[in-house]
């Protein structure tokens, strides 16, 4: 039993995945004065996966911090103030889903033009 969770290796690869990647991509989506659709439908949908893997982390780190002896484990993967963590992951799978509904929609509309294009009557 490990006295706490914060020597683990989940509580840091939930650091990377909340803040080093998501940051990385958003701050790849500021820097590019172009980008190609694909890349952007990709990314929203990392960022959705990010999100889920968040959320496992955090509820591997809650059930393993009720058997450390540290009440700073507790305080912060068990209390109430945990649902405060949830927030970035809400985060994350909210702008990639706007992400990937964005390319969707572009997609349809330019669809829509194409049938009116080519079926001028209907």
């Amino acid at each position: 039993m490990t006295t706490t969770i914060f020597t683990e290796l989940r509580f840091w690869l939930l650091i990377v995945f909340s803040l080093v990647i998501p940051f990385g991509i958003y701050g790849i989506l500021l820097a590019k004065r172009a980008i190609s659709r694909h890349a952007v439908l990709i990314l929203g949908f990392v960022l959705v996966v990010i999100a889920g893997i968040d959320v496992y982390l955090l509820r591997s780190l809650a059930t393993l911090a009720k058997h450390t002896v540290s009440l700073m484990d507790d305080a912060v993967f068990v209390s109430e103030v945990s649902i405060a963590l949830y927030i970035l992951p809400a985060l994350f799978a909210g702008i990639g889903i706007n992400m990937i509904s964005h390319i969707l929609i572009s997609h349809l509309v330019k669809a829509e033009q194409r049938f009116k294009d080519e079926h001028p009557k209907d």
